[in-house]
């Protein structure tokens, strides 16, 4: 039975495998070293400690994915856009987790404030992640082409969007009044 929830410190070894896996074999970060469990503790209190959410899908009692959303950029008039990230356990590809983790992250996200979720995609060729984003309702707005190398190539990152809740219709509620 997949679970959806957040995530917890006992959930940080799994998360670190799962991205350690896909720092090492894939395209889809641009990290090269994978980093360590404290580095992902450490990474992880830093979301959680601007309200953000960081999720984990678990499949039968094992977190097999995970994903959250960190603020796009650290100046103050960024503040309504977060950059999400998913990651999925190899062996659960295939079986639209990825969607329901995005799905619940875009709906939490929101809860939080987030007005505008940008998908910054390691890989063009990275099809998956691609599919699964557009699939939830972002959209293609640019592609930074070779602006990454990694094992022996130069990767371009894809950009897509989507507005989340009033999105840019309505001033957020701070400036309304």
């Amino acid at each position: 039975m997949l679970t959806l929830r957040s995530s917890t410190d006992a959930d940080v070894p799994a998360i670190t495998a799962i991205y350690g896996h896909h720092v090492t074999h894939g395209t889809g970060t641009f990290e090269t070293t994978p980093p360590t469990q404290e580095d992902m503790a450490a990474r992880r209190a830093d979301v959680l400690a601007k309200g953000l959410p960081y999720l984990v899908a678990e499949l039968d009692g094992r977190v097999v994915g995970f994903a959250y959303c960190q603020w796009f950029k650290p100046r103050p008039a960024y503040r309504f856009s977060a950059e999400d990230s998913i990651y999925l356990d190899p062996d659960a590809a295939g079986q639209r987790l990825g969607n329901k983790l995005l799905g619940e992250l875009a709906r939490q996200a929101e809860a939080a404030g987030v007005r505008k979720l940008i998908a910054v995609i390691g890989d063009s060729g990275n099809v998956r992640s691609i599919g699964v984003h557009r699939a939830m309702g972002f959209r293609h707005v640019g592609t930074i082409e070779a602006c990454g190398w990694k094992f022996g190539r130069w990767l371009d990152i894809v950009l897509m969007e989507k507005s989340l809740g009033q999105g840019s219709r309505t001033p957020p509620d701070e400036e309304r009044a």
